[in-house]
């Protein structure tokens, strides 16, 4: 009967989603009344867990999320992320452009959320192969999986981040691991890729196209890596602290304070608001009310986060995850494996990676006391299966196809197959390092 209940209610969250075009938080919601009445449970307990789930998942990531945003405000509107891809540009030259924009994408991807990224190096992409008469596609799609990699396996984006939390894996480690996979995922889903894309030349919209900016009021390429960067090192130096010092060593508690995530993100945002912000010239009231639009915009991604905590709580509560979980350890079917899949077919059916990566965690976690699997595997595994295969029902398929004046079956043959690629490579690099571990 439970998976019975639990496919019902995924069903009813794909056919509220994609057919009936409910926000997802609401979806969200009316599938855990569902599965709670179904489950026997009362009226005031479904709306205990409901409130429980929300609140376990966001009380830790609400600070991180919205912080990251404002980072991400920051170096989008101070030029930042132009003074590194100008940079990297002019030391690249024009034989490797391509290399130059994937680079520069997976540098701004880390601290700007998927779609801020998207719109902001589209333009700089179409710039760039109209400056060097280069088929749009050829050069942009590969740019386009650096970005698409930091969204699905590197923190602070909010998926990774959510996953870590539900998983109750280590950051750090997490993001360590999330760097060993992304660079081949991109070499294979980008410029491996990208050997059989000059055949397609359409002509983007030149409406698109960057709009050039004075050089001598952008930041510095010192200042704007720096702020890009920083979350990112102190993360990092908070996890190698802990393996070659003594926990209680001084070095060590320093770097777990600021290495910190929400810590790490605070720094970030303040060095920036500084440097990126009134070093400029700008306003402090100006800046302030850039972050605030910032939070704005991230508001709707923090709903849906806080619905799938409620799922997961649900199922939970209602002992579905403990009934189910014993049904999946007998299948013998490798639990990275099965994370990957679960999240690879919600992708499909309903679109949004966010929701797929976090409906599968609500369902797969206990699978990690059960089996010991490694969570940072779990995370990254998850990760990557949110990413398959992007097609009519995801966002960023029509970003890209209108941006890129594709046809829906161009935009297939391309954008598709490049996450495609992306999620597989994923799923190899887990087991890979999974066997090393």
């Amino acid at each position: 009967m439970s998976y019975l209940i639990l496919i019902g209610g995924i069903a009813l969250l794909i056919i509220l989603i994609a057919w009936a075009r409910f926000n997802a938080f609401l979806a969200f919601l009316i599938v855990c009344i569902f599965i709670g009445l179904l489950s026997g449970l009362s009226a005031e307990a479904i709306i205990i867990s409901v409130q429980k789930g929300i609140g376990d998942i966001l009380g830790s990531l609400v600070v991180i999320l919205g912080l990251g945003a404002m980072l991400g405000k920051l170096v989008a509107d101070s030029g930042a992320a132009l003074r590194i891809s100008s940079a990297l540009i002019n030391a690249f030259g024009r034989k490797y452009i391509m290399w130059a924009l994937v680079i520069t994408c997976f540098i701004v991807g880390i601290p700007l959320f998927y779609n801020v990224g998207f719109v902001l190096v589209v333009p700089l992409i179409i710039t760039v192969a109209a400056r060097y008469n280069l088929p749009a596609v050829y050069i942009g799609l590969p740019a386009l999986s650096a970005l698409s990699v930091t969204h699905g396996y590197l923190p602070p984006h909010p998926s990774p981040v959510a996953l870590v939390q539900q998983f109750n894996a280590d950051i750090g480690t997490t993001m360590l691991y999330g760097f060993l996979i992304a660079i081949p995922a991109i070499l294979v889903a980008g410029p491996g890729f990208a050997v059989t894309l000059k055949k397609y030349t359409n002509k983007p919209l030149q409406a698109f196209a960057s709009k050039e900016m004075d050089e001598e009021k952008l930041p510095s390429l010192t200042v704007s890596m720096a702020a890009a960067f920083m979350p990112v090192v102190l993360i990092a130096l908070s996890s190698l602290s802990s393996y070659f010092l003594p926990p209680q060593h001084a070095v060590t508690i320093f770097f777990k304070a600021i290495g910190d995530p929400a810590m790490a993100m605070l720094i970030s945002v303040l060095f920036a608001v500084f440097t990126l912000g009134l070093h400029t010239g700008a306003r402090m009231s100006a800046i302030m009310s850039s972050l605030g639009e910032a939070v704005k915009d991230i508001a709707m991604i923090l709903f849906i986060i806080g619905g799938a905590g409620a799922l997961k709580q649900l199922l939970t509560d209602s002992g579905i995850s403990n009934q189910i979980i014993q049904g999946l350890t007998t299948l013998h079917v490798h639990p990275l494996l099965l994370a990957w899949s679960i999240s690879a077919l919600i992708r499909v059916c309903l679109g949004s990676a966010t929701v797929a990566g976090l409906t599968t965690a609500g369902i797969v976690a206990p699978l990690i006391a059960t089996t010991g699997v490694n969570p940072n595997l779990m995370v990254l595994a998850t990760g990557a299966g949110s990413l398959m295969f992007s097609h009519v029902n995801d966002a960023g398929f029509w970003l890209f196809k209108e941006y890129f004046n594709l046809s829906i079956k161009d935009t297939i043959k391309t954008w598709s197959i490049m996450e495609t690629l992306v999620s597989i490579v994923g799923l190899i690099g887990v087991f890979v390092i999974n066997y090393f571990l």
